[in-house]
């Protein structure tokens, strides 16, 4: 029986969100989502995770265009803190309605990045998300 995933989606739109969570529901293994509004909110979950020895996200989805803290910022401040993940490899796919190059040449620039996917997301592109 396949493990189940543990899917972190840090979104600040709750529709996006709620839509997310649905696609990966259908997709199986049935996986464990947690959701978070911006990229603070994010870090203070994986911190809580570290502290409290909880399970950590196997897949983030992760918005760029978002308050408080948007994705560039959330990115910035994981790579100071992956060293406490070095023992598990955490899987972001940057998941956003912008369509500019130099957003899709950024997200480069991080070694942890796995894809830059346009919204929406649909059935097949969760997929494929989740396979990896």
């Amino acid at each position: 029986m396949p493990q189940q995933h543990h899917v972190l989606i840090i979104d600040d739109d709750e529709i996006n969100n709620f839509i997310a969570a649905k696609l990966i529901s259908k997709i199986p293994p049935l996986a464990k989502v947690t959701t978070c509004l911006n990229g603070e909110l994010g870090i203070n979950f994986l911190n809580d995770c570290l502290n409290q020895q909880a399970n950590l996200p196997d897949i983030i989805f992760l918005d760029i265009n978002m308050p408080v803290t948007d994705g560039w910022d959330f990115l910035d401040k994981y790579e100071k803190m992956i060293l406490p993940f070095l023992n598990k490899t955490i899987i972001i796919n940057i998941i956003t309605s912008s369509v500019f190059a130099n957003d899709v040449l950024k997200s480069k620039s991080y070694s942890f990045v796995n894809k830059f996917i346009s919204k929406p997301l649909d059935i097949e592109k969760t997929r494929e998300l989740l396979s990896h």
